[in-house]
């Protein structure tokens, strides 16, 4: 999960993106490349804690990197809102 996310972000910081995600999220590409690095970081933690077999450290490091995860979600993908008009 986490090295897909850190594949969309990577994908994200390329493109210029939409109006809602840049100017009124703040998503720019150096945002994007910041959610990359740390999923990656994550991703690295989870194999850690994997091959350690240190199994509620891992769990614990889940529950934060899904609330970023959703977090990063939202921050742009919410697109327009009906309220705007």
């Amino acid at each position: 999960m986490a090295l897909g996310i850190a594949a969309i972000a990577w994908h994200s910081s390329r493109s210029p993106g939409g109006f809602y995600d840049r100017d009124v999220y703040g998503m720019d590409a150096g945002a994007h490349r910041r959610y990359a690095a740390f999923s990656l970081a994550c991703a690295a933690y989870f194999a850690a804690t994997l091959a350690a077999r240190f199994e509620a450290a891992g769990i614990a490091g889940l529950t934060l990197y899904a609330v970023v995860a959703v977090l990063y979600g939202a921050s742009f993908l919410r697109g327009a809102s009906d309220r705007d008009e």
